[in-house]
């Protein structure tokens, strides 16, 4: 079986793909200790990994490295949030995925396997069960799950205790945790513009929700911080405020940020 690989340095780095044949198919983790979300990326990344045929040549390589130790590689991805996943071949980037959503990752890697040939070549694709099913022909039947939640308006699909256990998580995932409507590169609000731009002028490190993608985090939050509206700027579990108030604080106190300050990185850390 294959394994997540560590790698601490450029030149580790440099060695490492070197060494591969143009036909492997990487898979790059990019993470940050800081950032929670980050852990369970990596949790998913070893299972998946155990799953792949260990082969010489190498049909896959699976690294993992911390953006921060390895910013000269970390740029010439384009990395500006972790967890954060590269799929290259040959030299070439195929596919990315920001964020922890295991069901994305496992998803991109299995698609990029099969486009390397294996899998339909007298070797099956890797998946958690050991098969790789073709759905070319599948059509749906009353017998299957519902694929789509059923729930009516104002109706949460979890129950009021599930939920407030993963807000719960949530505003924990990373020291400075930003709900925002939209993402930092692409703000779908003035307000989550503005507390970006305020974010990044004071280098704060912050993990971010965008909440525009899940609608029970983006009404459940309302009720849990009893805060109606967004952005939303938690810090070490405990909500500061919207914009006018996190103006405020970091007006009123130089070294309101501090702590959380990462000039050398700029990094920021998605939850899901």
């Amino acid at each position: 079986m294959s394994i997540l690989i560590d790698i601490h340095t450029e030149e580790e780095w440099n060695n490492h793909t070197k060494s591969l044949p143009s036909t492997t198919l990487q898979i790059i983790n990019f993470h940050a200790p800081w950032a929670a979300p980050c852990a369970q990326m990596t949790t998913v990344l070893k299972t998946l990994a155990s799953s792949y045929p260990a082969t010489d040549p190498p049909t896959t390589s699976w690294v993992s490295m911390n953006a921060e130790d390895v910013m000269d590689v970390s740029d010439s991805f384009g990395v500006t949030a972790v967890p954060y996943l590269v799929l290259t071949r040959n030299n070439q980037v195929l596919e990315t995925v920001s964020g922890s959503d295991a069901t994305k990752v496992r998803a991109a890697i299995e698609k990029n396997y099969k486009v390397s040939g294996e899998g339909s070549n007298g070797e099956e694709a890797a998946t958690t069960n050991g098969e790789a099913k073709n759905l070319s022909s599948y059509a749906p039947t009353e017998d299957d799950p519902t694929t789509a939640p059923e729930f009516s308006s104002g109706e949460l699909k979890q129950d009021k205790e599930d939920l407030h256990k993963r807000l719960s998580t949530l505003v924990k995932a990373a020291p400075v945790m930003l709900f925002m409507k939209g993402t930092p590169s692409a703000p779908q609000c003035g307000f989550s513009r503005q507390l970006v731009a305020l974010l990044r002028e004071n280098s704060v490190k912050y993990g971010f929700f965008n909440i525009l993608a899940d609608d029970e985090v983006r009404q459940g939050l309302k009720e849990f911080a009893d805060w109606p509206t967004f952005p939303q700027l938690w810090v070490d579990g405990e909500l500061v405020g919207g914009l006018d108030i996190v103006k405020e604080e970091a007006a009123s106190n130089p070294d309101f940020f501090a702590a959380y300050s990462a000039k050398s990185s700029g990094l920021t850390a998605t939850a899901s």
